[in-house]
């Protein structure tokens, strides 16, 4: 039988995943480091409402890659402990979403800072 839903539970698995991935996720604090003071930021930018929900979307992406990227990265080390080229593609993959997140967030911080300057 499937467990009845709830919402508190449910914000509550999020909420320890959030600071499991705090307290033992080195890219993830260093991100979070950077991204944190510039979601601050673009609320003070001149910049349409549009442009500075792409900023704080492409920003929340980054973490949003880096904590699947972790999830699989668990996985795979859950199973072995070993070198598997398989293992080796799923982590490399996963390492490969968050690059792209990341290339996402510097184009359209690019744009909005442009706009804002040149706009």
């Amino acid at each position: 039988m499937k467990p009845k839903y709830n919402f508190f539970k449910n914000t509550n698995y999020a909420l320890d995943g959030l600071k499991a991935m705090i307290k033992t996720q080195t890219s993830f604090k260093i991100e979070l480091i950077i991204i944190l003071p510039l979601i601050i930021i673009t609320f003070f930018l001149n910049l349409s409402i549009l442009f500075k929900i792409l900023c704080i979307c492409s920003l929340l992406l980054i973490l949003a890659m880096e904590s699947l990227n972790s999830a699989i990265e668990s996985c795979i080390d859950l199973y072995t402990n070993d070198f598997h080229p398989l293992a080796k593609i799923a982590k490399d993959c996963g390492s490969s979403a968050v690059f792209f997140s990341i290339s996402i967030a510097v184009v359209v911080w690019f744009f909005a800072l442009y706009e804002l300057f040149y706009g």
